[in-house]
């Protein structure tokens, strides 16, 4: 099974890890997922954020 990852430098998908750890986000299960990384961060963050609020 593939891992892929995305490199938030470059912008590119990359096939199982092939940058520096602190350059990519992942691992994601498809390239459809990794290419979707800087969404999936920020729906992420606005989830946190609105949990961050209830409390």
């Amino acid at each position: 099974m593939t891992d892929w990852w995305y490199n938030h430098k470059t912008g590119e998908v990359e096939e199982g890890p092939q940058s520096l750890g602190s350059e990519r986000d992942g691992p994601y299960a498809s390239r459809e997922d990794a290419a979707r990384a800087p969404e999936i961060a920020q729906e992420r963050a606005r989830a946190w954020a609105a949990d961050d609020s209830d409390e």
